[in-house]
């Protein structure tokens, strides 16, 4: 858990900073980073697509977690917690939902989320985790700058989803072959794909319906990866 723990510490920092640069940094500037960071999502997202080598797990875990995703609607109850959050602090930023629930899935979505956890579960080495936490220290201060304290509370989902990673896979850690978390990683890019689509403004794509994709490649890996 320490790598998640430091991570956890960087976005808060990192957005601690950049609410407090909010009217220093020019909206100019924040819009060309955003758009920046939205361009930068995609391209990571493409790369870890290539990490897989079964199309087909690929394809069934888009569209049985999408199914899962759309009954469960974690679009609306990620939106709840934000809208939550933004009533309980009412008045500190108009756009407290959309930062907490953007970063929280850039924090959330990743290789380095996925791959760092399970390496630091499996063999206690947070080195990924702990590169990964001074890129999100960085991002938190774009998105922050922009989006306000939405994007400090996204530290807990942070907190909660990669520390449930490193959990589970000291639990399950004989599943957890590389081709398994090759294909995981494969679906975490088709996700951050349709994140960088979203911050880029170019449709709507509700990311946090197809969160459960990520949990398929676990039951189809026996099948698929023999």
């Amino acid at each position: 858990m320490t790598g998640t723990l430091i991570n956890t510490g960087t976005v808060v920092a990192g957005s601690i900073v950049g609410i407090l640069l909010k009217n220093v940094i020019p909206a100019r500037l924040s819009n060309r980073v955003m758009q920046g960071m939205g361009l930068l999502t995609i391209i990571i997202g493409f790369s870890m697509v290539q990490e897989g080598q079964e199309t087909i797990i690929l394809l069934l875990s888009l569209v049985l977690g999408a199914a899962i995703g759309e009954l469960l609607d974690l679009d609306a109850k990620l939106a709840w917690i934000g809208h939550t959050l933004e009533n309980r602090f009412k008045g500190t930023e108009d756009r407290f939902t959309k930062g907490f629930v953007t970063t929280s899935l850039i924090f959330c979505v990743g290789p380095m989320a996925i791959l760092g956890a399970i390496e630091d579960g499996l063999t206690g080495d947070y080195t990924i985790l702990l590169t990964k936490a001074i890129m999100d220290g960085i991002t938190s201060i774009a998105f922050a700058s922009t989006l306000g304290i939405g994007v400090l509370f996204s530290a807990l989902p942070v907190l909660i989803y990669q520390g449930g990673i490193t959990l589970l896979a000291s639990a399950v850690r004989s599943l957890l072959i590389p081709e398994l978390v090759a294909e995981l990683t494969a679906v975490g890019g088709a996700l951050i794909i349709g994140l960088g689509f979203n911050i880029l403004e170019i449709g709507k794509i509700k990311v946090a319906n197809l969160l459960p994709a990520l949990l398929v490649p676990l039951v189809l890996g026996k099948y698929f990866l023999a």
